[in-house]
């Protein structure tokens, strides 16, 4: 070869070596985002969603329902580190979960990346989400279920269900080798939560006097100030499953706004028509269908999609909470099931119609001409749905055994579960 023409093709072949290593090197900027992110994800469980879940809970068990949701995220971190993650995101055993290579974080350490940014920073991200995937499903059974079965039956699920199903999705698994798309945890979040706390609802039974007294939330006001944390941390949720800080980060974080305040707005007006009254219950309730619906989307849909997607899950939640729950009769004390199990498979079929190549490359949904992608999302939603319920269903049946039941007795459910089960009260009024 001539030298000149060498000297034309060496700054090519250079730029072609460092694209070729960029994802083997650190980006401080990626990492600081998901450092970010992760706080903001950390937030929605013990801040957020004890806000939300509490307020709506009755005043005598709002500090049980704070209790379960602080010790649903303190067991998701320290399971997480021992053998979550390892089961999660470890080599996989035939696609269905991870083996114990990583066991106590083993093989891993300050300097091992993923992708961009540092294994130890993955790994919090990944253990904030299973740490409210858990936490959600308690909403099914407020007011009722013993706090030692509560925490048994932590342990087990997030071992047995949701570690299975991350590595499906997001861990080397078969659902994501398939072609599923879920961008935050559509599948792996909100329709595993949502079935699990149905299935959950439906073993425990009703609350003493459902449907012959009234059930009125301790404080809409908290409520209120828990959705608003949500969303706020659901920016880390969804812009920061993009593990870097970039446009498809920004498309996200865009998508996301916009999908929950149209479901707040669609959920306000569809109450407000039925009912002859707007609540901030019903706003703060479709913000979180909002939300749950563009997850498994953020990354994959446009704008435009993401106002369809919020418009249908605010009306889908009003559904599933005001009809649904009273035509099959069950007590999801606080629609862990009509919110996130409904709006969470909508969004998983929405990324199936809506997906755009121009927002990620290679993820196109039926409305940008690959129909597959729609039978793919189906089969997906099907699979999550079934090993949930199964699972859960074995889960219930060991921590039966080993609680020596599920529900409190009468007398603590009567009166009160603050009291009876951790001596204290919510609020002193004198």
């Amino acid at each position: 070869m001539k030298p000149a023409r060498l000297l034309v093709l060496l700054p090519l072949l250079l730029l072609t070596a460092t694209a070729a290593f960029a994802a083997d090197e650190l980006d401080s900027g990626d990492t600081a985002w998901i450092i970010v992110s992760t706080a903001l994800v950390m937030m929605m469980t013990p801040a957020g969603l004890a806000l939300f879940y509490g307020g709506m809970s009755r005043y005598k068990n709002l500090l049980n329902t704070f209790a379960m949701t602080f010790v649903s995220y303190c067991l998701a971190s320290v399971i997480w580190v021992l053998w979550g993650y390892s089961l999660a995101f470890g080599p996989s055993a035939g696609g269905l979960v991870g083996g114990l290579q990583h066991f106590l974080m083993a093989g891993i350490g300050p300097d091992s990346l993923s992708g961009t940014i540092p294994t130890y920073v993955f790994a919090l991200f990944q253990m904030t989400f299973a740490g409210i995937t858990v936490a959600l499903v308690l909403g099914s059974i407020v007011d009722r279920m013993k706090f030692s079965a509560w925490i048994i039956f932590c342990v087990l699920w997030l071992t047995l269900i949701y570690a299975p199903i991350a590595h499906w999705v997001w861990g080397g698994g078969w659902m994501g080798a398939m072609g599923a798309l879920d961008f935050a945890g559509g599948t792996v979040v909100h329709i595993n939560a949502g079935v699990a706390g149905l299935i959950l609802s439906f073993t425990v039974g009703k609350r003493i006097g459902y449907g012959r007294e009234a059930m009125f939330p301790s404080s809409i006001t908290l409520t209120a100030l828990g959705a608003a944390l949500l969303w706020f941390g659901w920016f880390g949720f969804n812009a920061g499953s993009e593990l870097a800080a970039d446009g498809v980060a920004g498309s996200a974080f865009l998508a996301t706004n916009t999908s929950a305040a149209t479901a707040a707005l669609t959920w306000m007006f569809a109450e407000w028509v039925v009912t002859g009254k707007p609540t901030v219950l019903g706003i703060a309730s479709g913000v979180v269908a909002g939300l749950v619906a563009i997850t498994p989307a953020a990354g994959f849909v446009g704008l435009g999609a993401s106002l369809i997607i919020g418009l249908v899950a605010g009306l889908l939640g009003f559904y599933s909470v005001a009809k649904l729950k009273k035509m099959l009769g069950y007590d999801d004390s606080l629609d862990a099931f009509g919110v996130h199990g409904m709006c969470g498979i909508w969004g998983a079929l929405a990324t199936g119609l809506f997906a755009n190549p121009a927002i990620t490359e290679g993820a196109a949904g039926l409305f940008f001409g690959n129909p597959g992608q729609l039978w793919i999302q189906v089969v997906s939603i099907v699979a999550t749905a079934a090993y949930s319920a199964v699972g859960t269903l074995i889960v219930i049946a060991v921590t039966k055994l080993l609680a020596g039941g599920l529900r409190v007795d009468g007398d603590s459910e009567i009166s009160g579960l603050d009291n009876a089960l951790h001596g204290e009260r919510g609020f002193e009024i004198t």
